[in-house]
């Protein structure tokens, strides 16, 4: 797999697959399935403005990412849940459009 974007850390998830490459495919396919319903429903609940749900929303997608060594997306995305459960609408927007760039740089990094 090539690696030009660098969003992913393959390494990590060399690693945390021990090697396996059957459990390292399934869990890239089931990140690219995830990573589409991610970016709808972080958009979805952030322009409905329906705070508790982009938050939950965040706290799950951040679990995936951290799988696949996305260690800047995770901080994001826990900054993200931070800024929903305070209603801090502001610093939300940057914060969101930099994860979905970063899901759609990963996504483009495990169809190479």
């Amino acid at each position: 797999m090539k690696n030009n974007l660098n969003t992913i850390d393959f390494q990590h998830l060399e690693n945390v697959t021990k090697g396996d490459d059957d459990f390292k495919k399934e869990l890239i396919e089931i990140f690219s399935q995830q990573i589409p319903v991610f970016i709808n429903n972080l958009t979805k609940f952030f322009e409905g403005k329906n705070m508790e749900k982009l938050a939950r929303e965040a706290h799950t997608a951040k679990s995936s990412v951290l799988i696949f060594g996305m260690t800047k997306t995770g901080e994001l995305l826990k900054k993200i849940q931070n800024f929903a459960e305070n209603n801090n609408h502001t610093e939300l927007e940057p914060a969101l459009k930099q994860v979905i760039s970063n899901l759609n740089n990963a996504k483009t990094e495990l169809l190479n």
